[in-house]
């Protein structure tokens, strides 16, 4: 674990995967298809936790595709706007499109509609990859979604294969998405051959299970991933966290909050997870970092512009009376 954390203490960070566009509902509560305003900002987990880890003070490089279109450009100006560096977010011609996620800020019947027909992000090819130099970076963060499709996927088991001859530690976020998928068996197949290529595997109970077969076995999964040696990082929900690292069971609760919508939490844990851990914290008090992240972002609108500043962060575990117990 320590070339994971020395890496992770650079807090420069590589992050491949897709952007989107969100739309989101105005106000909040109201369902889609009966607003007449919606915001639109940044979207697509990648995305979001470069936007989170930069919104934190980390340095962040995303390696994409987007369309070349006013949507395309749209996810580039916000992207930078939130100080991320697009140097390797290439425009594509063509049918692909970059994805649309058009959602509410509420929890009942919660509606999120995902367009990814022909998504630009899964254009990624080997060249993309073999033209960034990872000497710069401490760690690279890849998440599930895009190994779903050709060419995207060979292009980041190439990009996994060259943080390895790099020495640079890889994090995983499982991020499955079954929508993306041909079928689960090869989403099976596929994030656990991802997994193995990985130092550090986060997730929530229902990826480790369909990685397992079933919810069942997910636990043992986890438990499995990290005795060779992973630090693996097993979410529930309301139930907290499940980190397996250095032989040890780290179990953590979450900050409650009242929820105004449920997506983002995964991508703001990742940023506040990383950030606390390039900070020189323990592991435990940087899940638990992460874990404040999360409950800010969906307690907000929007994804990306609910990710916390430091301020923001430190405003909110001072108010906060701490999490839960496990």
């Amino acid at each position: 674990m320590t070339a994971l954390i020395d890496g992770i203490a650079r807090n420069r960070f590589v992050v491949f995967g897709r952007a989107g566009m969100d739309l989101y509902a105005d106000p909040p509560g109201v369902r889609s298809e009966e607003a007449y305003t919606f915001h639109a900002d940044l979207g697509g987990s990648a995305a979001n936790i470069a936007a989170g880890l930069c919104k934190l003070g980390a340095e962040a490089a995303l390696v994409t595709s987007v369309s070349d279109d006013a949507v395309g450009r749209f996810c580039l100006n916000r992207l930078r706007h939130y100080g991320v560096d697009t140097a390797h977010v290439r425009a594509v011609g063509g049918e692909a499109r970059t994805s649309l996620a058009v959602y509410e800020s509420r929890i009942e019947d919660f509606q999120n509609v995902i367009y990814r027909n022909g998504a630009a992000d899964f254009e990624v090819t080997e060249a993309d990859v073999e033209a960034v130099d990872l000497a710069p970076y401490g760690a690279l963060i890849t998440t599930g979604t895009v190994l779903a499709a050709e060419p995207s996927r060979s292009a980041h088991f190439h990009a996994l294969e060259a943080a390895r001859t790099a020495g640079l530690p890889v994090i995983f976020d499982i991020d499955y998405r079954p929508y993306s998928w041909p079928s689960p068996q090869v989403a099976a197949e596929v994030l656990s051959r991802a997994g193995a290529a990985s130092d550090m595997i986060v997730g929530n109970d229902e990826e480790f299970g369909f990685m397992a077969g079933s919810v069942e076995r997910g636990l043992d999964t986890a438990r499995a991933l990290a005795a060779e040696g992973r630090t693996v990082i097993y979410k529930m929900g309301e139930g907290g966290a499940i980190t397996f690292a250095n032989g040890e069971e780290i179990r953590t609760g979450i900050y409650p909050v009242t929820a105004l919508k449920p997506n983002g939490a995964g991508d703001s844990f990742m940023a506040g997870l990383l950030s606390g851990l390039a900070a020189g914290q323990p592991l435990r008090d940087a899940i638990l970092h992460g874990s404040a992240c999360a409950a800010i972002v969906v307690s907000k609108p929007g994804c990306a512009p609910a990710m916390p500043t430091p301020d923001q962060l430190d405003a909110f575990l001072a108010e906060h009376p701490g999490p839960t117990e496990v």
